[in-house]
């Protein structure tokens, strides 16, 4: 259910929806697969800086209020930060011990009904066809911890708004986004194990795949037999890959 009490939440969707009404169309299927009650965690594939406005719409047109795991940078800017903390969005610091408060209030969030949006590939992806790379733990991590559901949401088309580090985006004509929403990422048998290295990358590994073969059907096409690795291929988290025309 939405939390209506929420002023920013009220605001940024006065602003927001017709602005994405304005410049997109959409194509979701599935979308009644995303749970009507309850806390659980969205995962998607990342493959632009507008991704987390195209899933919000996702989301909220189902009825409910998404929770992001925002950059702490982004709280910085005093009206943007009056936004998104008033919408309930979390920040997050990039390479430092603060990320354990954000899992902690991830999972808080859950607990409390909500809806947690995550990318768990932690950025955009640097494949050089912009399919799902290799995932990190976070998602993996807060469904263990909580047992909440894991649902996969495939999408495609953001990135023919802005594509990954374009200075400017293309908004007409309108663009087509695609999302299919997946049943939820079956972790029922590592719940009770330990949460060593391996059962957290087999919780992880299962959702990456879940993502991936969501991708392949919005695409209509087949992902590469190995994820891009950003670690073994020597990128840096917060570098800026070279710039691409438009797929």
């Amino acid at each position: 259910m939405r939390d209506k009490r929420r002023p920013g939440l009220a605001f940024a969707v006065t602003i927001v929806k017709p602005m994405l009404l304005a410049t997109t169309t959409h194509d979701w299927t599935d979308g009644e697969k995303l749970p009507a009650q309850g806390g659980y965690v969205v995962v998607l594939n990342h493959v632009s800086h507008v991704d987390p406005l195209t899933a919000a719409h996702l989301v909220y047109d189902h009825g409910r209020v998404p929770h992001y795991l925002a950059k702490s940078s982004l709280f910085d800017n005093k009206l943007l930060g009056f936004l998104l903390r008033a919408a309930g969005q979390i920040p997050v610091e990039r390479a430092s011990n603060n990320a354990v408060g954000a899992f902690t209030a991830a999972v808080n969030a859950v607990r409390e009904g909500k809806v947690v949006v995550v990318y768990p590939e932690g950025t955009i992806t640097r494949d050089p066809d912009l399919w799902p790379m290799t995932g990190k733990s976070g998602a993996a991590r807060i469904a263990l911890e909580t047992g909440c559901p894991v649902v996969p949401v495939g999408q495609w088309g953001a990135h023919r708004i802005l594509y990954p580090y374009a200075s400017k985006p293309d908004l007409f004509p309108r663009k087509l986004i695609r999302m299919k929403v997946g049943d939820p990422v079956d972790l029922a048998d590592l719940i009770d194990k330990p949460r060593d290295h391996t059962v957290i990358q087999e919780a992880t590994d299962r959702i990456m795949a879940a993502i991936t073969a969501l991708v392949e059907d919005v695409r209509g096409e087949r992902a590469p037999a190995v994820r891009f690795d950003m670690r073994k291929a020597g990128t840096r988290p917060t570098s800026t890959p070279d710039k691409k025309d438009e797929l």
